[in-house]
């Protein structure tokens, strides 16, 4: 029997994304998008969840940019990759 509930899986932060979570990766547990950002809701402060859900964060799912819903498996890696600035 197959489960349906959560995976585990690790959420990395880069540069100032980093900074802002005060630590590179956590791990939690999350099926697809929604339950993924609920579950790092519970773990930062509103202040961080903004910075993490600002238009211009991208997020790469298994080190590929994605920009709509997906599902998670039990060792999948989420990175939230900050806006890249140029000089």
């Amino acid at each position: 029997m197959m489960s349906e509930g959560p995976s585990k899986v690790t959420v990395k932060f880069f540069a100032s994304l980093k900074d802002v979570t005060q630590c590179a990766e956590v791990s939690v547990q999350a099926a697809d998008r929604t339950t993924l950002m609920a579950a790092l809701g519970a773990r930062f402060s509103e202040e961080v969840m903004a910075e993490l859900q600002r238009d211009n964060v991208r997020i790469a799912h298994n080190q590929e940019l994605i920009a709509a819903t997906f599902q998670l498996r039990d060792g999948d890696e989420i990175a939230f990759l900050p806006p890249v600035t140029g000089g």
